[in-house]
């Protein structure tokens, strides 16, 4: 994307030019250990163009910015019935602790961290490149 920010009550609280939105969604179970999976995959999914148009650099590649939005919703349920169900999303608690998790390990490995508000009502805006949106799932790690 070429550009993206959050409000909250019509204050812009977190602005990025090129780089990745990352909406973020706690489900119950996650870990410090799913955070630091994700952040490194943010840091190194290869998305934005090498020379030749090929998705072949990472927003570390092309120095872009993190713009991190808490997304419960994304953990709902939606599998049956005409109302999404909230169950597998992390309570609010954990959810917050491990949101504000990634953010600080993000801000100390990544130059440009930007953030929305855990839990507040926030309008989303983004230009989409391309339209290239991608949803990267980090699964807990099985015991062997």
């Amino acid at each position: 994307m070429s550009r993206a920010d959050v409000a909250v009550a019509g204050e812009v609280v977190g602005k990025i030019d090129r780089g990745l939105l990352v909406l973020v969604a706690v489900e119950r179970g996650d870990q410090e250990e799913q955070a630091d999976r994700l952040l490194e995959r943010l840091l190194t999914y290869r998305v934005f163009p090498d020379d030749e148009g090929r998705m072949n650099r990472s927003v570390q590649d092309v120095g872009g910015g993190l713009l991190l939005v808490s997304q419960f919703t994304l953990a709902a349920d939606t599998r049956k019935g005409t109302r999404p169900g909230f169950t597998p999303a992390a309570a609010p608690e954990e959810g917050q602790r491990l949101f504000a998790y990634l953010v600080s390990r993000a801000r100390n490995t990544h130059p440009v961290v930007q953030t929305g508000v855990f839990g507040a009502d926030m309008a989303v805006s983004l230009i989409n490149d391309g339209p290239v949106t991608f949803w990267l799932r980090v699964e807990p790690v099985t015991a062997m």
